[in-house]
């Protein structure tokens, strides 16, 4: 592996039009935490899926490291490499909908495309595009293919894996894979958009996807309801189930120590309840036209509170209540961070284990010190986000010394009860050491051999999920 030199550069300056050449900002050096910095590089911003070829072709016969750029808005430091100065392959103007087809429910879009202008585009048809993340504003879909995000409606519509129907990707040898199709059914051996999506840059670069969409809901509803503790709040959730099937797009789980967070950081806005509950659901439905969504939420707040599961609530009667509810919701990451957490971890478990993972959790980091623990976070799919802050007043910079012990406590617990230590964010080059020890060794050596296939000279971004040689 070699850095990117003068030579290099100018054999691509030979080969890609001017315009594919973008000054090299700061902002493609670090990652939103801080906690990596990039040692420079050669920015280039390819306009077509030929031109991405014509890049990694150069790149691996010289043995050039190559790292996929999206919106920047990882939490793993996927799109950083800090030892070496690679070619950063930003697919920044590669954002054309290049079809839509509203009676299939399928959309076509580059891969730099900004999952906000999704959104829009599908919205333009009378359809929806239900992944949904904080960061839609400035992530890129080819980006949330290649860490497979997830987001708020993964209990109803699935991850972005599940909405990709067909992918066109360029591998490392710059062979382009043409798999736009727009089927449902296709078993003609393996899944090379399963592989991709998931693959962090490390077997190539996505450049276009056919995406899944869904019919609007007609009506929408939101409630806030205050749940005696986790376990009751999936004895809601079940019984959200029964009575509204596939109508919750969203189940989200808060506890009181965010919404402490927010009024301490000054966001989120009014809140509901006088005093945090120390445990609180964010229900979102999607419903048909001749539904009542304010009428179907009700009817669960009395079956819920006749079954002790809540004991009060909050049903947002017009959109504006309901994006004031959404915005505490969305908010808790923001207000997280304007405190500063010692540790963050974003982990998934059996339904079923999460209440008792709460509690030996908390038992463990209570053993360790004085901590806080702000869990929150999608529990419909199991998904929590896990984060551990100093005692108030304090410091998170006194505490620093005790991360990887924080960290083994949590995530020892989270494989005792057979979970994952990275739901949504990836494993990039924060958890390559994590995943080193917790992952089935059959599954490490298959995605070794895989990597080794489609790669051979190591040049997709190295250092995501395997430590540099």
């Amino acid at each position: 592996m070699r850095s990117v030199d003068a030579a290099i550069e100018a054999k691509l300056r030979a080969s890609l039009p001017d315009a594919a050449f973008r000054p090299l900002t700061p902002a493609y050096l670090e990652e939103p935490r801080g906690m990596f910095q990039g040692a420079g590089g050669l920015l280039l911003a390819p306009g077509s899926v030929d031109e991405v070829s014509t890049i990694l072709r150069l790149c691996n016969d010289v043995r050039v490291p190559v790292v996929p750029f999206g919106g920047g808005t990882g939490l793993v430091g996927g799109q950083v490499m800090q030892d070496d100065r690679p070619v950063i392959l930003s697919l920044e103007r590669m954002t054309r909908i290049r079809a839509v087809h509203p009676t299939e429910n399928v959309l076509v879009a580059e891969a730099g495309a900004i999952l906000a202008d999704v959104q829009s585009a599908a919205e333009g048809v009378d359809r929806l595009f239900p992944l949904s993340l904080a960061s839609e504003g400035s992530c890129r879909i080819g980006g949330c293919l290649s860490t497979n995000a997830g987001g708020v409606n993964v209990l109803r519509y699935g991850t972005a894996r599940e909405l990709c129907l067909g992918i066109e990707a360029v591998l490392p040898d710059g062979t382009i894979h043409h798999g736009l199709k727009r089927l449902r059914k296709d078993n003609t051996g393996y899944d090379l958009r399963a592989l991709l999506c998931g693959a962090e840059g490390t077997l190539g670069v996505i450049t276009a996807a056919s995406l899944r969409l869904f019919p609007r809901p007609a009506r929408t509803g939101t409630a806030l309801l205050c749940v005696r503790d986790p376990s009751a709040a999936l004895d809601l959730l079940a019984l959200a189930q029964s009575q509204l099937g596939q109508g919750i797009s969203a189940f989200e789980l808060i506890k009181g120590t965010g919404l402490e967070f927010l009024t301490e950081a000054g966001l989120g806005g009014p809140q509901p309840f006088a005093k945090p509950p120390a445990w609180s659901v964010l229900i979102d439905l999607g419903l048909g036209p001749s539904d009542d969504p304010e009428a179907a939420l009700l009817t669960l707040f009395e079956a819920a509170q006749g079954a002790d599961l809540v004991s009060e609530g909050v049903i947002a009667q017009s959109q504006s209540q309901r994006a004031a509810l959404w915005k505490l919701r969305e908010e808790i990451p923001l207000a997280n961070k304007a405190v500063g957490a010692i540790n963050s971890h974003d982990i998934s478990l059996p339904l079923s284990d999460i209440p008792a993972f709460l509690r030996r959790a908390d038992d463990a980091l209570a053993a360790l010190g004085p901590f806080r623990v702000n869990a929150f976070g999608h529990l419909g799919d199991g998904n929590l986000h896990y984060n551990v802050f100093p005692p108030a007043g304090e410091d998170k910079a006194a505490y620093l010394s005790q991360r990887d012990a924080i960290r083994a406590a949590v995530y020892d617990l989270v494989a005792e009860h057979d979970g994952s230590f990275s739901a949504e964010h990836g494993v990039g080059r924060l958890k390559t050491d994590v995943l080193a020890r917790y992952a089935d060794p059959a599954r490490l050596a298959a995605m070794r051999a895989i990597k080794q296939t489609l790669d051979p000279n190591g040049i997709m971004n190295p250092g995501v999920f395997f430590p540099p040689d």
